[in-house]
């Protein structure tokens, strides 16, 4: 299985969530594999990729259709669940962004699969 996502062409939308994690973050693993097992059912769910260094601190882009498809995300009932515990007992930090995609390549031939 490929670390890329497999998006179309843009337009569309990207999430980007920066995190810390604690130390302590018991039964994250399991709600962050489910999470993304919900995401995939989700209505306009293009891809994800993530990465976590030995620090703590990572990356987790997911990439959708639109912002509709977002908000949708944002209102599912696992979802929420699972953004609450992250603020009580996962992260240190966190910051999330939400940008338009314009323009995307690929490489090292810069061509899309």
């Amino acid at each position: 299985m490929s670390p890329f996502a497999h998006t179309h062409e843009p337009p569309y939308y990207a999430v980007i969530f920066s995190s810390l994690r604690k130390a302590d973050d018991l039964g994250y693993a399991e709600t962050s594999d489910r999470m993304v097992e919900l995401a995939k059912l989700q209505p306009g769910f293009l891809g994800v990729e993530s990465l976590r260094g030995d620090d703590g601190f990572g990356i987790t882009v997911s990439y959708w259709e639109s912002e509709a498809a977002i908000k949708a995300w944002k209102q599912q009932a696992e979802h929420t669940e699972a953004r609450r515990r992250g603020r009580l007992e996962w992260y240190e930090h966190f910051e999330l962004r939400v940008a338009r995609v314009e323009r995307a390549y690929a490489g090292p031939r810069g061509e899309r699969e």
